[in-house]
């Protein structure tokens, strides 16, 4: 599972490099024909590299006269931090580390496929508290700054309690089952395969999970805005790659579950496994239904709650004065925060071409 988490270190660093790379923003505007997406191990990326193994990434490509190199980066936050860097051309990360990372360190960058939507696969678990309003002047063990952290904000705003009611300890992911085995660790908040984990403990119970803040978790590719502008061809081509991935692994036939059981295998459990992670995540299998989400007035009350989660953690940005230092475009053309410094776009343009058949 990955590291689905904010560090404000990196994006210290990550804004510095960004300084950089846009003093020499020539290098960006430049037209060209090969690219290159990062992608991190979670459930709804695995199709990236199944559609790299099988050639489909490379068929889109080869239909556009371009070429488009999908590389791994074991570490997420590194993927996201070379990404705003200028080393790739797009890479996977949730709406909040798009909003936190590249859109605080500067970096404009465009939603360009909303892949899926955690709806499970993040959960609070104790051994001992029955209900959320039972967390209060408890300890609770995360990776802080991360989807879990954000978990836990929307679900103690349900028992109407703050941070300041719980203690929090940050604790790593690969920890986090050996710790919650602890007598002394009664509460963990985490993410699949990890929740599974700590939910078969004796007495576990869980809580809450991303399946009651639906749509608000959300995993997308995100590419740079100039470079997408500049070369439209590199964004038809991986949305067309990528909805013909999604055909595929969508159905029960022969191909479809070869492809299930490659994506399990190389996230490391069997199509059974994976197939029960893809039960708490809302996959968009069709262009449509992405379009529909990412114009729905939804995304935009989403996003407002996550920006100003980023600001009240101190993670939206060098010098955020106010949750609006970084603007936010949507579909519709409704925008958040400030218009002279939008750095993150949602476009269902592309996606809608998928849909409407003209990619």
């Amino acid at each position: 599972m990955i590291h689905r988490l904010f560090k404000t270190c990196m994006l210290a660093i990550a804004a510095l490099v960004v300084a950089t790379t846009l003093g020499t923003a020539g290098a960006l505007a430049a037209p060209k024909k090969e690219f290159k997406i990062a992608w991190s191990i979670y459930v709804g990326w695995m199709p990236w590299a199944y559609g790299a193994e099988k050639g489909i990434i490379k068929k889109w490509a080869d239909k556009y006269g371009i070429k488009i190199d999908v590389v791994q980066i074991n570490d997420y936050v590194e993927s996201i931090n070379q990404y705003t860097a200028g080393k790739f051309d797009g890479c996977v990360m949730t709406n909040m580390d798009a909003l936190s990372i590249p859109g605080g360190g500067g970096l404009d960058s465009t939603a360009l496929i909303i892949g899926d939507f955690s709806n499970g696969n993040d959960g609070i678990v104790s051994k001992t508290a029955k209900t959320i309003a039972e967390l209060k002047g408890t300890q609770l063990n995360l990776v802080e700054l991360s989807v879990s952290h954000y978990l836990l904000a929307r679900a103690l705003d349900t028992a109407k309690l703050t941070e300041k009611d719980i203690k929090v300890v940050n604790t790593s992911d690969a920890d986090m089952v050996a710790a919650f085995k602890t007598s002394g660790v009664k509460t963990v908040v985490t993410w699949n395969p990890l929740l599974s984990e700590v939910a078969k403990e004796p007495g576990a119970k869980i809580l809450y999970t991303s399946a009651q803040i639906p749509g608000e978790i959300i995993d997308m590719m995100v590419v740079n805005t100039q470079t997408l502008k500049d070369n439209p061809a590199f964004g038809k081509a991986l949305v067309g790659a990528w909805y013909e991935i999604m055909s595929i692994m969508s159905k029960n036939d022969k191909a479809g579950i070869e492809a299930r059981t490659s994506m399990g295998k190389k996230s490391g459990t069997d199509l059974a496994g994976y197939d029960a992670q893809l039960k708490s995540t809302k996959m968009f299998y069709k262009p449509a239904d992405a379009v529909a989400f990412a114009t729905s007035p939804e995304l935009v009350k989403t996003m407002d709650k996550v920006r100003n989660f980023l600001f009240s953690h101190n993670i939206l940005g060098e010098g955020a004065k106010s949750a609006d230092f970084t603007g936010m475009a949507f579909p519709d053309g409704k925008t958040l925060g400030d218009t002279k410094r939008v750095k993150l776009r949602f476009d269902a343009n592309y996606m809608k071409m998928a849909a409407d058949g003209k990619l």
